[in-house]
């Protein structure tokens, strides 16, 4: 399984950032942040998550012979708020974000609220038997495991080459 397919995607317009000028400036305003924040072990929670707001679980991805094992880190979510598609070649997690933090005291008030949405699509590079998955969730962690369907191969079929 290929590391790049877990990591969350941006979606950008098609052709290159210099074709328009506000790409353009996006980016060269978020190299001089990067520059500025290298020699810091933290950065504004901003530009940490990449969108003001965004939530992307922590995804651990694990495959033995038999099945698939996805572990996802969903702290502060609940379980009825999260929804787990399985396909025979895709596993989709989606589900909601809500948080309230409230603190009273004698001489003051402060709440805060806040939502998001994620939802993180993770690639399966061979067929699973998606009627068979189970999922379950404790402590703001959820556990999938798939089972790969017994006709799917672990490894690729050689091709003998030959010469002219």
């Amino acid at each position: 399984m290929r590391i790049k397919n877990l990591l969350p995607t941006v979606m950008r317009p098609a052709g290159r950032d210099a074709d328009h000028p506000f790409y353009s400036l996006q980016h060269q305003m978020n190299s001089l942040f990067d520059d500025f924040f290298s020699g810091y072990d933290i950065a504004p929670r901003s530009m940490a998550t990449g969108v003001l707001g965004a939530f992307s679980p922590s995804i651990d991805v694990k495959e033995s012979e038999k099945d698939f094992i996805i572990r996802a880190e969903l702290p502060g979510v609940d379980d009825k708020d999260v929804e787990v598609t399985v396909t025979n070649d895709a596993v989709t997690i989606k589900g909601e974000k809500k948080e309230e933090k409230e603190d009273k005291g004698k001489n003051y008030y402060h709440m805060e609220r806040s939502y998001g949405f994620f939802n993180r699509v993770i690639p399966l590079e061979m067929e699973t038997d998606a009627n068979k998955a189970e999922a379950s969730f404790k402590n703001g962690v959820l556990n999938i495991t798939i089972p790969k369907r017994p006709s799917a191969k672990t490894k690729g079929t050689k091709v003998p080459i030959k010469a002219s």
